[in-house]
């Protein structure tokens, strides 16, 4: 399974605002930290609102901020949100399928259940397993000049 680049953004964002969970972030300063536009970064953020991961407040005092605790934030769920209408072979998609083995092929069962078995392991994962303890994130997020540290596990 290959990641598109709004999904990893996605991600990057959700870390960013776990990490900085005691205040709003700013869509400037994480599109800075993330190696991003803010006009790209804008799409991601309005995606994961409507999505219910993200509050986000508009004018000058404005930022956003996660919408539920990390724990309840499933990494699996994240990713069948902003992924699962991708198909990787035509004869996964509804429409458009144009192979005639569709019927007899068994590649076809064998890549959903591949599928499937990605996406049930990422259900395991929640956004505090991938920031609460993450030295390394802490490490990138200090050079990058933020202070904060999230040492323990269920920081909402």
């Amino acid at each position: 399974m290959r990641l598109t680049k709004r999904t990893n953004l996605a991600f990057r964002v959700l870390m960013f605002c776990a990490y900085h969970s005691d205040r709003l972030a700013t869509k400037a300063e994480i599109a800075e930290q993330c190696n991003t536009s803010e006009s790209h970064l804008a799409q991601v953020v309005n995606q994961l609102a409507q999505l219910g991961y993200l509050h986000t407040r508009r004018g000058r005092s404005g930022g956003l901020r996660l919408a539920r605790p990390m724990p309840e934030i499933s990494v699996g769920a994240v990713f069948r949100d902003l992924e699962a209408p991708t198909h990787h072979t035509e004869c996964l998609a509804d429409t458009d399928d144009t192979c005639p083995l569709s019927e007899t092929c068994r590649l076809r069962p064998a890549l959903t259940e591949a599928a499937e078995a990605f996406f049930t392991h990422l259900d395991g994962l929640t956004l505090d397993d991938l920031v609460c303890g993450n030295d390394a994130l802490a490490g990138f997020f200090a050079q990058m000049g933020c202070s904060r540290r999230l040492e323990t596990r269920g920081v909402a």
